[in-house]
């Protein structure tokens, strides 16, 4: 009787292990470094995307229907922050799936949809980055050149968010052809990665893709930042232009604070990560810290469609008017129903 209990017992593990890539990863690790386990990742994924979600749905539609027709047409930042806000919106509606995932441990809806949701999240990464640093670009260079601000036209943003999503949407699709999705009931977090033979090919994009995605931005935002707060300091400077240059730096330092919170901690780590993917990095210490510290990074990121709708509201003033208008109103409405109500009860 024991024995069958035993034989059933390895049959039951052995199952688990077959079935669950992530543990069989970690029993076949280098030097047995220890890996966070799968409800580790689940219960911190659920929980970010739980929060992220709710919030994020509403502030993003919330901006999006106050940029495409409320605000004038005159303020031409505003092109950029709808397709940021765009970039937030399909990230967030691609969440309760993910949440789904992470609570119930199953994937049901095939593999094009677990492929999607995971370029939309490096789509909205990446596009993020790219619309964050054309608003600091433009804010900046309009405050540098304001005859030529009056020149610019429409179209020209227009043009510039075209070509972003094209290059941004190009660039993003090795993030699901190098997963492995053979199995249909998983997703994510238990994609595995494809394994490039050439080691130092694999080294090599992922500089590249460091240095274009993330290193470059964020040296053309903190030069912006940087110069703007500069031509704060200059002598006998009018009052306007003292205040439209206090609007740039606003815009311009925000651009900068979301930059650094949500993407900077985890392209630091992504580096790393990917160096212990394919084995380059291999001491077991180094190994477990990374891997403990990639889903917090990787968490962090979405917090972007959370704070960008910050952008929007504390650096543009027609932004701030229409909130408090429609605010006023609804108060406004909400007094004249009690007033009426008491007046019938009279």
């Amino acid at each position: 009787m024991s024995v069958q209990n035993q034989s059933a017992g390895a049959g039951h593990v052995a199952h688990r292990v077959y079935n669950n890539p992530t543990l069989l990863q970690r029993n076949t690790s280098p030097d047995n470094c220890t890996e966070p386990g799968v409800e580790f990742q689940h219960s911190l994924y659920a929980v970010t995307y739980t929060i992220v979600f709710i919030p994020g749905l509403l502030t993003n539609s919330v901006a999006l229907w106050i940029l495409c027709r409320v605000i004038s047409k005159q303020n031409k930042t505003v092109i950029f922050m709808v397709n940021l806000a765009a970039a937030d919106f399909a990230h967030v509606l691609s969440l309760p799936l993910r949440i789904y995932y992470y609570i119930n441990n199953c994937w049901p809806f095939g593999v094009f949809l677990c492929q999607f949701c995971f370029y939309v999240k490096y789509l909205n990464m990446y596009a993020s980055i790219c619309f964050l640093t054309c608003i600091s670009v433009q804010r900046y260079f309009f405050l540098l050149h304001p005859f030529r601000a009056k020149n610019w036209k429409r179209r020209y943003n227009v043009a510039i968010c075209l070509a972003v999503w094209i290059v941004v949407g190009v660039a993003c699709l090795p993030f699901p052809l190098m997963r492995d999705s053979k199995k249909t009931e998983t997703c994510f977090t238990e994609l595995g990665i494809r394994k490039i033979s050439n080691k130092a090919f694999s080294l090599i994009m992922v500089i590249v893709a460091e240095c274009v995605g993330f290193l470059l931005p964020l040296i053309i935002i903190v030069y912006c930042t940087w110069k703007t707060k500069a031509s704060l300091q200059e002598y006998q400077m009018p009052l306007q232009n003292m205040v439209e240059k206090q609007k740039a730096l606003r815009m311009v330092a925000t651009c900068a604070i979301v930059f650094f919170v949500c993407f900077t901690p985890y392209h630091i780590v992504f580096f790393f990560f990917m160096m212990v993917k394919e084995m380059i990095i291999t001491d077991c210490g180094t190994v477990t810290s990374i891997l403990y510290i990639h889903p917090f990074c990787l968490s962090l990121a979405s917090l972007n469609c959370c704070l960008d709708p910050i952008l929007y509201f504390f650096t543009t003033s027609e932004f701030q008017d229409r909130i408090s208008r429609h605010s006023s109103l609804a108060i406004r409405s909400r007094l004249m129903s009690k007033e009426s109500a008491s007046s019938m009860k009279e």
